[in-house]
């Protein structure tokens, strides 16, 4: 602590490297402000949807070019493989970021992803796009992982859930208006222009995080040898409570993926509204944000672990009610009903992602990097595993994600509520 004494997100201070208590003490160097830096944390974790999202409309428009057929579902290969690199490049920037600070590796991941970016701009097959793809997800690895890092150096507890809660409600927009913006930029400049507008959002968030304070100070720095990194990984994954919430993020986002990878076709094949897909991609988006929003509120009064207790059983149930309401109508249910049971499942996955990221990363501090490289490679690889086979097995109506919502979400209470321990064993 400072003389200045302590700030909290509510003031337009400077976000110091860390504190305690839930607030951020304050670095004369630094000339970013409490919001600014929610703001900036939440940016570094959109890239990735930046990358997904600004793409989706363009699948009718690939599917032409590329000569497949108006049904094909292999254009959502575009969203695994961006997945599998989302996932494999966390696991580099984790114990680097450990060891340099979180800011060199950020400008590293951004670079890679601009130039993926444009090298997907020219591609001639769909084949050399999902290639690039690869690269670029490992590029949006960066910002992705180390902006949870970057609230774990600063945030505890409560006051961290609450802090990815928000930077969470920030982020969301990005779907809510991305699938828009992109469609407004393929009809006038067609689709490949899309890369070209990543590329420079990357860019500009380049030039932004010339503002952002080193949060992971020189003192709490480790080194990269093989056998530091073997200690902190054996650190991370013999943490039980790290195990079963990390076990945990890894099937919410297996749901979250289903949706990503599945949303485009269902609307479009089954309902025959592909034209308004921007449209309602957006207002599930919404629904994901007061999710957001309303665990903000919440968390700290309830607490992180009864929360997400309670929450993960009340998902089972809504995901179960989807998964009938398909049985019984074979797969197509009326339009209004698919969107309102796919909001129930959103928003339940809204509040459940950042507390069980958050639980994940709580007894393993002194290792926040490598936390969440393991926490999410595993998680952001294996959920994207599991949304390629819900795509995969896409029959022309709404079972494959309403089973997988159901199947997934039944997993993630299963390691929220026995693999992660007793609430007892666990930090309040």
């Amino acid at each position: 602590m400072t003389e200045d004494g302590p700030l909290t997100l509510a003031d337009e201070q400077v976000p110091g490297p860390v504190r305690n208590g839930g607030t951020l003490r304050r670095d004369r160097r630094a000339v970013i402000g409490g919001r600014e830096f929610l703001g900036l944390v939440a940016g570094c974790m959109a890239m990735a949807a930046v990358g997904i999202d600004l793409l989706l409309p363009a699948f009718a428009d690939m599917r032409r070019e590329f000569g497949l057929a108006p049904d094909s579902t292999r254009v959502a290969l575009l969203i695994t493989a961006f997945f599998l690199g989302l996932a494999a490049g966390q696991i580099v920037y984790g114990p680097l970021s450990d060891r340099f600070g979180r800011k060199p590796m950020l400008y590293a991941g951004l670079s890679i992803y601009a130039t993926a970016a444009a090298a997907a701009s020219f591609a001639p097959s769909l084949n050399w796009l999902i290639a690039c793809r690869v690269v670029w997800g490992m590029g949006a690895a960066a910002p992705r992982s180390l902006a949870l890092a970057m609230v774990r150096d600063s945030f505890e507890g409560e006051r961290m859930a609450r802090t990815m809660s928000l930077v969470m409600a920030t982020f969301i927009t990005v779907p809510v208006i991305a699938p828009t913006i992109g469609a407004g930029i393929i009809a006038i400049f067609g689709w490949r222009s899309v890369f070209w507008f990543q590329f420079s959002i990357a860019l500009v968030l380049m030039v932004w995080l010339t503002r952002l304070p080193e949060t992971l100070p020189p003192e709490r720095r480790r080194s990269v040898s093989p056998r530091a990194i073997g200690e902190a990984f054996c650190t991370v994954v013999n943490t039980r409570q790290s195990v079963g919430f990390g076990l945990a993020v890894m099937f919410l986002f297996g749901v979250m993926s289903s949706y990503i990878a599945s949303s485009e076709i269902i609307i479009d094949d089954v309902f025959g509204h592909g034209d308004l897909f921007p449209l309602f991609f957006g207002l599930l988006a919404i629904v994901m944000a007061a999710g957001s929003l309303l665990n903000a509120r919440i968390v700290t009064s309830v607490g992180l672990h009864r929360l997400v207790r309670v929450t993960s059983l009340l998902a089972v149930g809504g995901t179960a009610l989807f998964a009938l309401v398909s049985m019984s109508t074979d797969g197509k249910p009326p339009f209004v009903v698919f969107l309102a049971l796919t909001a129930l499942v959103l928003i339940a996955n809204s509040i459940l992602l950042p507390n069980a990221n958050t639980a994940s990363m709580q007894r393993v501090p002194h290792v926040a990097g490598m936390a969440a490289a393991v926490i999410g490679m595993v998680s952001t690889g294996g959920g994207a595993l599991l949304g390629a086979i819900v795509a995969a097995t896409f029959d022309g109506t709404t079972r494959s994600f309403a089973y997988g919502s159901f199947a997934f979400t039944c997993a993630a209470a299963i390691c929220i509520n026995v693999v992660a321990g007793p609430p007892a064993a666990r930090s309040t």
